[in-house]
């Protein structure tokens, strides 16, 4: 059968594949679902052409966003069995449906269409997509875990740099009408069909006991007390230890703290310098968004490429603790300095993508590698969470504030504090993590690197050449 080359079995790599493939092959996936934070662009014409409320327009990027966790939570034991070639078809095939649907949509003027193409089945697609390099770049890349995660799950933030022009420039071109907007999204669908490929024809798995040359398990990173573990636990044993339930509340509050920022950017640094001497205009205030979504995409390299060196522990006490202070430093100086509210909020915003990436090598350290595509795709829940949490804080204390008569700072001070609390609250959830009890890991023989239906297709297990 033609669908027989998804096949796990299939994608075990040979002796000689250079394990530097595999990073570009989840940037592949991960810039092209990254286009779900433009979403935005289409909201304006969608609204025009259809006559659609605010709200009306929102759902399918909302319904995409509760799909990824729950694809992500429900799908991730299936990703890890049937493996991530197999994964990245059916992110690629949801994914490029979901505008292909969404375009006859609109084209028929049935926002229904929209909203399940975009927001269920390209839902579907985000959830699978997201986790399903996750375990494989962990397992080439055993000696660099975070740098590796963090290079994909950084395509993740910066799809959306590349999608938002683009979008914007084919809007232009084919016209805001029901038929331009629809050729548009046709076009998105057939683009991103070819470019997810690349990844599913380039990644593969390594071959059972492969590791890199001249590493050992023991080496560790910069954690100590055994915060490495060189034991395997399954998705199913993982969710009924306090360590799972920790990193949970852990990335949760870190991804709430951000999140809030990010939803409120623009209206958030004109409020709070409009009564100065010195107010932010529009133009500054989206470039003010730009930057934020740049330090998003760059921290989910440079802080999980750290982690490698500092240990997981040790960067989420950074993530939290100087995060923290950096919202404390926002309520002191209020609207005092336009420099320092910029810079602090930068590196909040860094902290928040840079929790994204290190969480799936945490997972690791924690956890091994048996299943880790499973359990991160559990965990994903949490983000689910926060996505809620983060902009429900902050809208409802803003709004409140203003019906009250307050103005400028005032409007968000209260969040702010509530955030840094947050934070020192995953602050103490960070040091209760403690290595996972051996009660639950898994026997040695159950969690060989190949999947027990692909032994027969097992090669040199002695290749530890380093690529």
């Amino acid at each position: 059968m033609a669908l027989g080359f998804l096949d796990r079995s299939h994608s075990i790599a040979s002796p000689h594949w250079s394990r530097w493939l595999i990073p570009p092959a989840a940037l592949s996936v991960h810039l092209a679902i990254g286009q779900v934070y433009a979403w935005s662009v289409f909201k304006p014409p969608l609204e025009e052409s259809l006559g659609l409320s605010g709200t009306q327009s929102a759902l399918p990027f909302q319904l995409g966003i509760v799909m990824l966790g729950l694809s992500a939570a429900f799908g991730g034991t299936l990703v890890e069995r049937r493996g991530p070639r197999w994964a990245m078809f059916v992110a690629m095939s949801c994914f490029s449906a979901g505008f292909l649907i969404s375009a006859l949509g609109v084209a028929v003027a049935q926002y229904w269409l929209v909203v399940v193409g975009y927001g269920v089945v390209g839902g579907v697609g985000l959830g699978i997509g997201y986790i399903s390099p996750v375990s494989t770049l962990i397992k080439w890349f055993p000696d660099r875990p975070g740098m590796a995660t963090g290079i994909a799950i950084m395509g993740f933030g910066g799809g959306a740099l590349i999608a938002s022009p683009w979008s914007s420039q084919m809007l232009e071109s084919f016209g805001s009408t029901t038929g331009g907007i629809a050729t548009t999204f046709l076009v998105h669908g057939l683009v991103y069909a070819v470019f997810m490929s690349m990844g599913v024809l380039l990644v593969r798995v390594p071959p059972e006991g492969w590791r890199p040359a001249g590493w050992r398990p023991e080496r560790g990173n910069g954690d100590t007390k055994g915060m490495v573990t060189t034991a395997n636990v399954s998705a199913n044993n993982a969710i009924r230890t306090p360590q799972f339930w920790l990193l949970w509340l852990i990335l949760c509050l870190n991804v709430t703290a951000g999140i809030g920022i990010l939803e409120k950017a623009a209206p958030m640094i004109t409020e709070f310098f409009a009564q100065t001497s010195t107010p932010v205009g529009v133009g500054a205030a989206a470039g003010f968004v730009g930057l934020l979504s740049l330090t998003n995409m760059l921290g989910r390299f440079v802080w999980s490429s750290t982690s490698d060196l500092v240990g997981r522990r040790n960067i989420y006490r950074l993530y939290l603790g100087v995060g923290a202070a950096l919202y404390l430093t926002i309520a002191l100086t209020t609207n005092s300095s336009t420099a320092v509210f910029v810079l602090c909020t930068t590196v909040i915003i860094s902290f928040y993508g840079g929790g994204f990436a290190t969480i799936p090598a945490y997972l690791k350290d924690l956890f091994g590698t048996y299943q880790v595509g499973a359990i991160h795709g559990r965990l994903l829940t949490a983000w689910s969470t926060a996505g809620v949490l983060g902009p429900l804080i902050v809208n409802a204390i803003a709004d409140s504030q203003e019906a009250a008569g307050r103005q400028g700072p005032d409007l968000y001070l209260a969040s702010l504090y509530i955030m840094m609390g947050l934070l020192i609250v995953g602050f103490i959830a960070n040091e209760l993590v403690r290595p996972v009890h051996p009660r639950f890991h898994e026997p040695a023989d159950e969690t060989d690197e190949a999947d027990k239906t692909d032994k027969t297709d097992k090669t040199d297990k002695t290749d530890k050449e380093a690529r």
